[in-house]
């Protein structure tokens, strides 16, 4: 039995860290874009490298009703933009064609003075394994190639009614099974910092997409760090929410009791106002909770309103296993660097330790798998998928999987059957849920004490495309940091906080927050708070440094 012991330290205790760190200076990156089209018209004055990221969304809104711009001309930008970085990056699966006719029936609702919603003119882009009425919904698999739903999923159809237009689908590890997007059966997403390096996953087209402006925001699903990850990879803001915040109806299941729908931004403001707009409860989805959803955007105060210490009294603890050994020390020196910065806002920081944080990891792929391989039993080509021709009916199921699964989902499935099969169940499945209950009463032990728990997002930053394909262990080990949060069903915000040398201009750094269940309010206030106060740093890829400027 592993001890669920909570062991505190004082703030002091940090100096351990501290001490074997270099120290990482706030940086600003001026490189040269290879690729650059005019920033989307908004009434914002160009960054300076030190500006406090904006809110698209409300900037949007405010051009849009002052008749500063046209819902139209809003398009069009983010779509020349699309075009000229696409092919480099490869974010997206699927470009839908209506956006320029959706937009145009915006304007002729301006012109007559109608009322439009809060999103009215936000591009999202919308993960493939999320369903859109008449669009494809692959899920990254041959097995669902050319599907189109004749629903949209719960989220979608909620932004859609406050009148954001979806751009596209973004590309996925196939079934969400992956963390960098190279499992895709379709193409290789890049990243928008080094187009030689993944971009995360398996959320990695929605964060490169945002990242490099091709949206304003978009969704992406985080069964064990599929949102985090990535976004600490692109460096932009994703914010997983508790799970049962958001209907999971619409969304392709991988692991039914981990899978979450999450948000990207570019901001903790945007991030926040998409989960208001998309979270409350679904009659469609039994897991769906039925907890008043309040309003997230009240928690956006103007930097002009803050006081010196506005973050005072605030008690944060920053997880001991997150920096101990396997962590890059560049990583370590930007979370330490952040640790610092949150201080200095008024916050008591304390380390904590977790003891079964290490058991997370181990626990999350027995179980995950074992729920893919009964989820995905249903993709036999005869219930749904592409069918296979045979002559009997089981050769028509294997050829069925064997032509529609990549090798990922394949491995996956016979992991999960083999940990679920008589004889190993109770070693394997209820060993892990065992575990998955003391990392539960772990996270609670510490969250009772501490207002918010922090961590890096991931070990390292962006590694280069093809570095980890051919280890699997390497790459699931990279999920150490997030996983642990989806079995506990808590929320977590990630941040970018930092960088570390790499590619031409530095490589992002994510900081992860973690917080009580169902309680996003406060995650999205503290990381509102210290990306508005953070100084220095510019989170705009080299793709499209200069794009404000012009």
């Amino acid at each position: 039995m592993v001890s669920t012991t909570l062991h505190h330290h004082p703030p002091r205790s940090l100096s351990r860290f501290l001490s074997s760190s270099t120290t990482t200076k706030s940086r600003s990156f001026h490189s040269k874009p290879t690729l650059c089209s005019s920033q989307p018209i908004t009434d914002q004055p160009p960054s300076s490298t030190s500006s406090p990221p904006q809110s698209q969304i409300l900037s949007i809104r405010h051009s849009l009703l002052s008749r500063h711009v046209t819902a139209t001309q809003l398009a069009e930008s983010y779509l020349t933009r699309l075009k000229l970085t696409e092919p480099h990056l490869k974010s997206f699966l699927h470009v839908s064609h209506q956006v320029l006719n959706e937009a145009q029936s915006l304007d002729h609702q301006i012109e007559r003075n109608e009322n439009i919603g809060p999103l009215a003119g936000v591009l999202v882009g919308v993960k493939d394994n999320i369903c859109t009425m008449d669009m494809p919904s692959t899920a990254g698999s041959k097995v669902l190639e050319n599907y189109r739903p004749p629903f949209d999923a719960t989220a979608v159809k909620r932004f859609k009614e406050l009148g954001a237009i979806v751009v596209g689908k973004t590309n996925l590890d196939e079934f969400g099974m992956g963390s960098t997007t190279e499992a895709s059966a379709f193409q290789v997403t890049a990243n928008p910092w080094d187009v030689s390096r993944v971009p995360g996953g398996s959320s990695g087209g929605s964060a490169a997409a945002v990242s490099a402006g091709q949206c304003v925001v978009s969704l992406g699903s985080d069964t064990g760090g599929s949102v985090r990850q990535p976004a600490s990879f692109c460096g932009v803001v994703g914010l997983k929410p508790t799970y049962g915040r958001v209907s999971r109806y619409g969304l392709m299941a991988y692991a039914s009791s981990l899978d979450v729908i999450g948000c990207f931004g570019s901001s903790v403001a945007d991030a926040g106002i998409l989960l208001t707009a998309i979270s409350g409860y679904d009659r469609l989805d039994a897991t769906s909770s039925k907890r008043e959803v309040p309003d997230y955007t009240s928690q956006f105060i103007s930097t002009e309103l803050l006081d010196s210490k506005p973050l005072k009294g605030l008690k944060i603890g920053l997880i001991r296993e997150t920096l101990d050994n396997g962590v890059d020390i560049g990583i370590k020196s930007a979370v330490l660097g952040a640790v610092s910065h949150l201080e200095e806002l008024g916050c008591t920081l304390s380390e904590v330790s977790l003891p079964s944080f290490s058991l997370g990891l181990p626990a999350y792929y027995i179980l995950a798998s074992s729920e893919s391989s009964s989820n995905l039993s249903r993709y036999d080509g005869v219930r749904y998928g592409n069918q296979a021709t045979a002559d009997e009916l089981n050769a028509l199921y294997g050829d069925s999987r064997a032509t529609g699964f990549g090798p990922e989902v394949k491995m996956r499935i016979l992991m999960g059957t083999y940990g679920l099969s008589a004889g190993y169940y109770d070693a394997y499945y209820k060993r892990a849920q065992q575990v998955r209950t003391l990392i539960k009463k772990s996270f609670k032990t510490a969250l009772d004490e501490y207002d918010i728990l922090i961590s890096p997002a991931a070990p390292s930053a962006a590694y280069k495309i093809g570095e980890k394909k051919n280890d699997p262990l390497a790459m699931y080990a990279g999920d150490i940091m997030t996983v642990n949060v989806n079995l506990a069903g808590l929320p977590a915000l990630v941040l970018p906080c930092g960088f570390v040398e790499g590619g031409a201009a530095g490589l992002p750094v994510g900081l992860q927050m973690i917080g009580t269940a169902f309680d996003e309010e406060k995650l999205l206030r503290v990381g509102h708070i210290f990306e508005q106060t953070l100084q220095g740093c510019r989170f705009i890829p080299p793709l499209i440094a200069d794009c404000n400027a012009q």
